[in-house]
């Protein structure tokens, strides 16, 4: 990062994602000390506060965007529907521009730039976000042709991850950014933000089947559009493809027999190794032979020991499958609590395709947060003894996004006052998957028993944890 030369102050302009991340991360470099004012925006305010940077006194101006500042269209020739056909759109030229209601956003942005010689661009650290930085670079230096430019990196709103930003500033990568608009501009059917497709498809299909259809509307059904996604339409596909198959199925019946063994420690139920057979009547002549002769022998026992590996460090989709099982939640539920744990400085950055730990991670201090946990604190304790041999470096699931690390926590907390459940449900499934991450793996005994009634077989297995810990 260069310098400014001659200990004279910098003015900088920061620019982050969300207005809730602009205040976080203002408030951990002032140190609480910044001052607030409005902007052209009245959702996207701005903080002003000094901050040192490797000796360098730098006047920080804090804001930012909320999300993108920019949208694709058409030229104006193309966009009348019956300017041309569905097909030119595909090679029709596009430009993005900034739409009516961030026209304020970009006034504040373009107002701050001319005052300052940095550019501190505070955006999500993917692809997405190096995308929207550039968008925030294109109107700064219109406004400001001379601005520096840099990107701050960070995966969690904590003080250390903010303050190691700050201090290892570098260049945005234009790469990135250029691969969203490959994406959003050519054939590539990513998702429905896809303008060519959408836009296409849309027509096309709209202007075909309009008159081949009587269609339900309170409007004028000259009005009506069809519209398509290129990614939802395939997924609808799937789905009417299931819906299909469901209603095709033609059950039929089958019987089975199985039998239990009751005893003081409980009951055990032992399955009919056949499975299942379609004939009632060869099923019900096995079931008399079975009744007439019911002493059962055992014939075979098996025990065995197996393992229970910790899992991989979390990722979003294992996140979001997790939710989904434990807690019954969708998706898009945790995804909006997860962020919300984010952006407070409870989480890591929670979008992400990482499952492996970098070396250089300081996983141990992870944990000693953990400690005071009234639930898991006695455990997190236990890790961090040498004695209990409870410590395990965490497997490795081959997946490096090269943005963020796992999520894992980085901050203790044993409830704040305005969690819901499900935020308490959230930030528990990702701490005690972090602590699972980096504990031994537990080791179960697994025993089978197969019995013998009347020349059929039946088996029934069980699974008891003999240890928590592996011995090195």
């Amino acid at each position: 990062m260069a310098g400014g030369g001659g200990g004279r102050s910098i003015r900088a302009l920061n620019v982050a994602e969300k207005p809730s991340v602009a205040k976080q991360v203002a408030g951990i470099l002032s140190k609480g000390g910044m001052r607030a004012r409005d902007g052209r925006s009245r959702y996207n305010r701005i903080f002003e506060f000094d901050c040192v940077v490797r000796s360098q006194l730098i006047q920080m101006s804090f804001t930012s965007v909320t999300g993108h500042l920019m949208e694709l269209e058409f030229d104006d020739r193309y966009r009348k529907w019956h300017s041309c056909d569905p097909l030119d759109l595909y090679h029709a030229p596009v430009k993005k521009y900034v739409p009516q209601d961030k026209l304020d956003i970009q006034k504040t942005l373009e107002e701050e730039a001319r005052k300052c010689q940095w550019l501190i661009l505070w955006l999500d650290c993917d692809r997405e976000g190096e995308n929207i930085a550039f968008e925030v670079v294109d109107i700064c230096t219109r406004a400001n042709r001379n601005i520096n430019i840099w990107r701050a990196r960070f995966s969690a709103l904590t003080d250390r991850d903010i303050y190691d930003a700050i201090t290892r500033l570098s260049p945005p990568n234009q790469l990135q950014a250029e691969a969203v608009d490959l994406r959003q501009y050519t054939l590539l059917p990513v998702n429905g933000a896809d303008l060519r497709i959408g836009a296409s498809f849309t027509r096309f299909q709209t202007m075909l089947l309009r008159d081949a259809f009587i269609i339900d509307s309170t409007t004028d059904d000259t009005n009506v559009v069809l519209s398509y996604g290129p990614c939802q339409f395939p997924t609808l596909g799937f789905v009417v493809e299931r819906f299909w198959e469901i209603q095709a199925h033609q059950p039929e019946e089958f019987w089975t027999i199985n039998c239990t063994h009751n005893s003081e420690e409980g009951t055990a139920t032992f399955n009919w190794m056949r499975g299942h057979l379609f004939e009632y009547t060869c099923a019900a002549i096995i079931y008399e032979m079975c009744v007439q002769e019911p002493t059962a022998t055992v014939t075979n026992v098996r025990h065995q020991e197996k393992p229970k590996y910790p899992p991989y460090p979390l990722s979003t989709i294992e996140l979001e499958k997790r939710a989904s099982r434990y807690f019954h939640m969708s998706s898009e539920k945790t995804m909006k609590v997860a962020e919300d744990l984010y952006q407070a400085g409870f989480i890591s950055y929670p979008r992400t395709e990482t499952d492996s730990f970098s070396s250089t991670t300081d996983l141990q201090t992870m944990v000693q947060e953990q400690q005071e946990h009234p639930v898991w604190g006695t455990y997190a304790q236990r890790l961090l003894d040498p004695e209990a041999r409870l410590w395990r470096n965490p497997s490795s699931g081959g997946h490096d996004d090269k943005a963020h690390p796992p999520i894992h926590p980085t901050k203790y907390s044993a409830g704040e006052s305005g969690w819901s459940q499900d935020h308490h449900k959230v930030y528990e499934l990702v701490v005690r998957h972090f602590l699972a991450c980096v504990s031994q793996p537990a080791i179960g005994a697994e025993t089978t028993v197969e019995i013998d009634i009347a020349g059929e077989q039946f088996a029934a297995s069980g699974r008891v944890i003999i240890a928590t810990v592996t011995p090195d």
